[in-house]
């Protein structure tokens, strides 16, 4: 049993522990919440490439506009393995002009 299970189980359990095992716990706590973090973040900056169908349903817009605004340059599309696909990176700029 850890002491989470202890803690739910007998929640007016005392426990002594010593300074410096409660000072690793605490690092350690904050360590892995810093690593989930970065990771977080990792992956939110990590580009992705929507189909026009999806970059269609996240704009709330027509096929035709997409292909519009590929030819003025509003937003263009990329071709990756012979299919046209956009960058959400540009797709949240358009997202976020309108906030």
């Amino acid at each position: 049993m850890n002491l989470i299970d202890l803690g739910i189980q007998y929640p007016d359990l005392n426990i002594t522990i010593k300074a410096g095992d409660l000072i690793d716990a605490i690092n350690y706590c904050v360590n892995n919440t810093r690593k989930e973090l970065e990771q977080q973040i990792t992956d939110s900056n990590a580009e992705t490439y929507p189909s026009p169908k999806k970059v269609c349903e996240i704009l709330n817009v027509d096929l035709s506009t997409l292909w519009r605004w590929n030819k003025k340059g509003y937003l263009s599309h990329i071709e990756i393995g012979g299919k046209r696909r956009y960058k959400m990176s540009d797709i949240n700029k358009i997202l976020n002009r309108g906030r």
